[in-house]
């Protein structure tokens, strides 16, 4: 199933997830077809949050996109807070299971910091971050009054995540 990126359908385009992909896109990038997309919104942290899961053949190369529209709040202000201030976003934080050696738990604390920390990338959005650990982790982009979390199943090695993610955000953005 198509997700549709016809402004007809919805009454604001931009807070529709599933249109910020197609199934190709998802393909393209995963190598694997896209057997269903979930839509889903919800209310968090003073935003509105309209998310779609791209199911693939494969569950496990599933892509989740979520895109933030003004709640309370504006994605800008949000993002400016989560970012700007350099802690985790709140609910991303994924700790890594580690054996703790005897005497290492203040180096362990600041490990798991470390690798929960926004890391800037270059050369999507107006800004861009990556959240997450060596297991889990999603790809922040900002552009304009808005920002899109892109989060790719699959794929073990940290640094192919984030490509591919990069490579899904940038074809989500032209759709903004």
């Amino acid at each position: 199933q198509k997700p549709s990126s016809s402004p007809a359908k919805q009454p604001k385009p931009k807070t529709d997830a599933c249109a910020l992909l197609t199934s190709a896109d998802v393909q393209a990038v995963q190598g694997d077809p896209v057997q269903e997309t979930k839509p889903s919104t919800q209310p968090g942290s003073g935003l509105i949050m309209s998310q779609c899961l791209f199911r693939t053949a494969t569950p496990s190369k599933s892509v989740s996109v979520a895109i933030a529209s003004p709640g309370s709040i504006s994605p800008r202000t949000f993002w400016q807070k989560q970012f700007q201030s350099g802690k985790p976003v709140s609910g991303e934080k994924e700790k890594a299971e580690k054996k703790p050696l005897a005497g290492s738990k203040k180096q362990e604390n600041e490990e798991d910091d470390e690798s929960t920390r926004p890391r800037a990338i270059a050369g999507v959005g107006e800004e861009a971050y990556w959240v997450g650990g060596p297991m889990v982790g999603a790809l922040y982009v900002l552009k304009g009054n808005t920002f899109v979390r892109i989060s790719v199943g699959g794929v073990r090695e940290e640094s192919a995540r984030i490509e591919k993610s990069v490579a899904l955000a940038r074809l989500a953005l032209k759709r903004l």
